[in-house]
């Protein structure tokens, strides 16, 4: 079993930055991929962003290409996520998630484990 959890949400206005954190326990970190995903009311959770076990692969979806950016340290076990710029659009309830393979890691299915949100508010 992998342990989630989320911190750093909270309320911004457009413009601002936020950084999340995601602190995991239980197996060994370096095992899997990290990936963030978000809901915003009314909603399907979606894909933000994904890291490799190393933190040498990255990807984005396209929508925070440029602005948000992800990143872990193995020997914190810990991976973030840092939004710039943000938007009201940015609005939701942002998740880690822990997954065992790179390969197809923007799909939801690919991950084992889930945090339990943070949530983000942007205003205009």
């Amino acid at each position: 079993q992998v342990q989630l959890v989320e911190s750093g949400g909270g309320l911004v206005q457009a413009g601002g930055s936020l950084r999340l954190s995601c602190a995991a326990s239980g197996r060994t970190f370096t095992n899997y991929v990290m990936g963030w995903f978000r809901q915003a009311p009314g909603t399907e959770r979606e894909f933000v962003a994904v890291i490799s076990k190393s933190g040498g692969l990255t990807y984005y979806t396209d929508s925070v290409k440029g602005r948000f950016t992800i990143s872990r340290d193995n020997a914190k076990n810990t991976v973030y996520l840092q939004m710039n710029s943000l938007k009201p659009e940015d609005t939701a309830v942002y998740y880690c998630a822990a997954a065992r393979t790179y390969t197809g890691s923007h799909y939801e299915s690919r991950y084992d484990y889930w945090g339990q949100g943070t949530q983000v508010t942007v205003s205009s």
